[in-house]
């Protein structure tokens, strides 16, 4: 999924600029507090707010000097086929540089906005500059089927050597009938090879359909048929379809991940408006799911109006396949997506505690839903999207209402602090999901999205590394909270783990009307471990007013732990080792008496 850029703006002298560049592109001007007027979104410091964005997969361009924006991201740079696009535009317009990902579109928006701006796009990637465009670049609407060898076609061009140009012509290349390497551009399946580039138009929609979990392998056994019987190749296809009811069949979804194309779905009164165009109508289909065909009308409904049925319904005992081909490559996608729902658990606070995975599945959603501080945290990756706030206690009205939006075929990041499965909303939605429809469940639609859970960094990972290692040997977690818990299910949590000698990370320690269950945990330990028992306070973790303190177990007053705030409570084995930057805590796992026992 391609994400729209954010232009980055660092002073007035750049702010027109900016906003033409933006308005040609679809995008939001981010400004640097107090140094820009007008902009969708103001940051108070540039190299983490372009360093978040580039870790979340945005291209990024970059009104201001070019030193700054690499500066920002070099610490991030990994691998140059996933990274997204990084240019440069000089305040005055006159000069745009894309720094990174020449040909993942950086130099194509720096000759967007070259035009727009009626200045010098200063591209410096080789093919560009010596051929005018890049092999492993085609255009929209076409594969290449080999681009692990258009390095080595691209260089033997480079060195002087002729291409010969079968099929369409896709670039401006002379086509010599003895050139040494090989343009080939062809609906059929060829074989590439470092001499020989093979680009596939992508003019084909496929329209399967099944019986409810039918095998993944028959399915794909269908389609690999149906498409070689047919002479199409698998990278001409653009899309797979089939009727919204199907969203959730898992043979139809592991079609399109092995193709690598979107998965679309229709309506069943969109695919009955393709009646007149099919060659199978079914009665008995049209019992089942309300449209006289899915296969060949889910086809048909992904392509325009010059399609044809090139391949006709083909089928197994349980599944169904058709092809259509429409004349010129398929570069929109018609129907709607799946839905896909992302449980993300952004960490405690502060945004390098954020996995890259989890900020750039913030980046593709279109809507943001949880508790409204969690969202606020999000920063650059909030700017611009849909918002749905939901306040403290309202848990499952916030999963239930993530869950029906991604229903409606709509990109939804459900955000949690710390780890989303921890003590946090992921066991909820699957809960939500594993309801019947009498116990309160959420609807079919609901139930056929894509769901994801992301890891994040927990509050009780994010305590320990400030600590030091207090986690080192056995440990567990507990909530104090008896709002979902009886209290007599945490008072016999407790005294097992007291008696197991477990370190213990205790989560929503205390509230406003719970103020004595940790008292009580605290005296329930003391009859188990010593009274200097190290224990660790972290509030705020993460965030600028974070605040890390240690007790002695005896010593534990209810009162200075609030709702933000981690304790952590050593086994009888953890002691503080005392550091110049002051105390850390650590929970020895035994080596010493392993050497000892070497030695004796």
């Amino acid at each position: 999924m391609a994400l729209t850029p954010v232009v980055i703006c660092l002073s007035r002298a750049g702010e027109a600029t900016a906003h033409k560049v933006a308005k040609s592109l679809g995008a939001q001007v981010h400004g640097r507090e107090s140094r820009v007027d007008v902009a969708d979104a103001y940051f108070p410091n540039a190299l983490d707010y372009v360093r978040t964005l580039f870790a979340s997969g945005t291209p990024v361009i970059g009104v201001c000097a070019a030193g700054i924006l690499i500066r920002a991201v070099a610490p991030l740079l990994a691998d140059k086929t996933t990274e997204p696009p990084v240019v440069a535009v000089s305040d005055d317009g006159a000069v745009v540089v894309p720094l990174l990902g020449g040909h993942r579109g950086a130099n194509r928006l720096a000759k967007q906005i070259s035009e727009t701006l009626g200045s010098v796009a200063a591209v410096t990637t080789a093919g560009d500059i010596a051929l005018g465009f890049a092999l492993d670049e085609p255009p929209v609407g076409y594969r290449l089927a080999n681009p692990k060898d258009a390095k080595a076609v691209m260089a033997a061009m480079l060195n002087g050597a002729d291409a010969r140009v079968t099929g369409e012509a896709l670039f401006d290349i002379p086509s010599v009938e003895a050139g040494k390497v090989e343009i080939c551009v062809t609906e059929a399946s060829e074989t590439g090879t470092s001499e020989r580039l093979v680009y596939h138009p992508q003019r084909f929609a496929l329209g399967l359909g099944c019986a409810r979990n039918a095998d993944p392998q028959d399915m794909w056994a269908l389609v690999e048929k149906s498409l070689a019987d047919a002479g199409i190749a698998q990278g001409a296809i653009a899309s797979v379809n089939s009727i919204d009811l199907k969203a959730d069949e898992p043979a139809i979804i592991a079609v399109a991940k092995r193709l690598n194309v979107p998965f679309r779905v229709f309506d069943a009164a969109a695919l009955e408006a393709e009646v007149p165009h099919l060659k199978n109508p079914s009665d008995v289909v049209f019992a089942e799911v309300g449209c006289h065909g899915v296969s060949e009308a889910a086809a048909l409904a992904a392509a325009d109006a010059t399609a044809d049925l090139v391949v006709e319904k083909q089928k197994t005992a349980t599944c169904t396949c058709a092809i259509a081909r429409q004349s010129e490559p398929i570069k929109g996608q018609k129907g709607r997506s799946r839905g896909k729902l992302s449980i993300i658990g952004i960490g405690p606070g502060q945004h390098s505690w954020r996995t890259p995975e989890a900020s750039q599945l913030i980046a593709e959603a279109q809507e943001l839903v949880g508790y409204g501080l969690y969202i606020d945290l999000l920063g650059p990756l909030a700017s611009g999207k849909i918002r749905s706030d939901f306040p403290l206690g309202g848990e499952e009205d916030r999963c239930r209402y993530a869950l029906e939006q991604a229903g409606k075929g709509n990109n939804v990041a459900l955000i949690c602090s710390g780890d989303a499965g921890i003590y946090a909303m992921g066991a909820l939605v699957f809960e939500l999901l594993d309801r019947g429809p009498d116990a309160h469940g959420v609807t079919d639609a609901a139930h056929r999205v894509e769901v994801i859970s992301t890891p994040g960094v927990s509050a009780l990972q994010g305590a320990a590394a400030r600590a030091g290692a207090p986690l080192g040997h056995d440990f567990c977690a507990i909530s104090l909270s008896d709002l979902l818990t009886p209290r007599e299910d945490i008072v016999k949590r407790l005294k097992a783990a007291a008696e197991g000698d477990f370190v213990i990370a205790f989560y929503n320690p205390v509230s406003k009307r719970r103020r004595t269950l940790l008292a009580e945990a605290r005296d329930i330990l003391l009859q188990y471990r010593p009274a200097d028992t190290p224990v660790m306070l972290a509030s705020s973790l993460g965030r600028p007013e974070e605040n890390i303190r240690y007790r002695n177990l005896s010593d534990l007053e209810v009162d200075e732990v609030d709702m933000l705030t981690v304790v952590l409570i050593g086994s009888s084995h953890s002691r503080l080792a005392q550091l110049g930057e002051g105390p850390r805590m650590f929970t020895p796992r035994g080596y010493a008496r392993k050497i000892d026992g070497d030695l004796s």
